[in-house]
């Protein structure tokens, strides 16, 4: 029962159910653009590369939560008229988790530089010169406010995921979108309909939320949810571009690394479930010793 407990625990849980709730809810009552075959062919090539890479870096177990929650991610976001190309995205996404880390020593691998589907989509949209592109995911206002609320709880019951980033850049970047709209005399209906997507609930709650891939200190992840909150408002409304959010995410990321060694801090890491008594974890190897 100890391990079942600790198992549940763990808040990616909590993630995968929220997001397939809405994926489900979105391919059955929505117009999300994306059909079964498609999420299907997506969360298969990211269990499928999270297992490869699993095996390849020689890890001890193979774990699919994490995958999961990038592969439902990609579901809602991603866009394109190609199987290939979104195939291609999954494994971006989830080979990027392995391949981009930095600080690893005395056999410790490293922190992942950016967050997983962050990046995937970056690349893709960028590697592919407009075949790939992201959804905002426009759902209406009540779909909208039921995953309002799923993350906000999903705050509450996770507080050890380090929620402190998700209030930090909904502070700044609320104030950045609305203190616009009051220096230009905009009506408040203006920054609402910026703000209501479902592309930026996903953002904030599941990509810069991500503990694996944030300052380890608290002061650091603070500066860093108003460097990136700074960022998606300069593409936004300096540059005038689309996706500012995940773009000031993907280029930001690499700073990360230099707040960690100014502001350094614990790392986070997953829970896991208790260890088995010796005993236990060593009869199979006992009776063929």
């Amino acid at each position: 029962m100890t391990n079942v407990a600790a198992r549940l625990r763990d808040p990616r849980l909590y993630q995968i159910l929220v997001l397939a709730a809405l994926l489900i809810y979105g391919v059955t009552r929505l117009d999300l653009e994306v059909t079964v075959p498609r999420a299907a062919l997506l969360l298969a090539t990211a269990l499928l590369t999270q297992l490869a890479c699993t095996r390849l870096w020689r890890l001890p177990f193979f774990d699919p939560k994490s995958a999961l929650i990038s592969g439902l991610s990609l579901c809602l976001l991603v866009r394109t008229g190609s199987p290939l190309l979104a195939a291609a995205a999954a494994v971006v996404t989830i080979a990027s988790k392995f391949v981009l880390r930095v600080g690893g020593r005395d056999g410790r691998p490293g922190k992942h530089i950016f967050n997983p589907t962050n990046f995937g989509i970056v690349a893709m949209m960028l590697a592919t010169g407009g075949a790939v592109w992201v959804s905002p995911g426009q759902w209406g206002n009540a779909a909208f406010f039921a995953f309002l609320i799923a993350c906000l709880g999903g705050l509450v019951v996770n507080r050890a995921a380090r929620s402190d980033v998700t209030y930090a850049f909904l502070f700044f970047y609320l104030a950045v979108v609305f203190g616009r709209a009051l220096w230009l005399g905009q009506p408040m209906a203006i920054p609402l309909h910026q703000l209501g997507s479902g592309a930026f609930l996903i953002f904030t709650f599941f990509m810069i939320s991500d503990p694996k891939t944030t300052p380890d200190s608290r002061a650091g992840r603070i500066l860093f949810a108003l460097l990136v909150a700074l960022g998606a408002g300069c593409v936004h409304f300096v540059l005038y571009r689309p996706n500012g959010l995940i773009l000031a995410l993907a280029f930001l990321s690499p700073v990360v690394p230099l707040l960690d060694r100014l502001l350094p801090g614990q790392r986070y890491a997953w829970r896991r479930a208790p260890a088995p008594p010796e005993g236990i974890a060593l009869g199979a190897e006992r009776r063929f010793a």
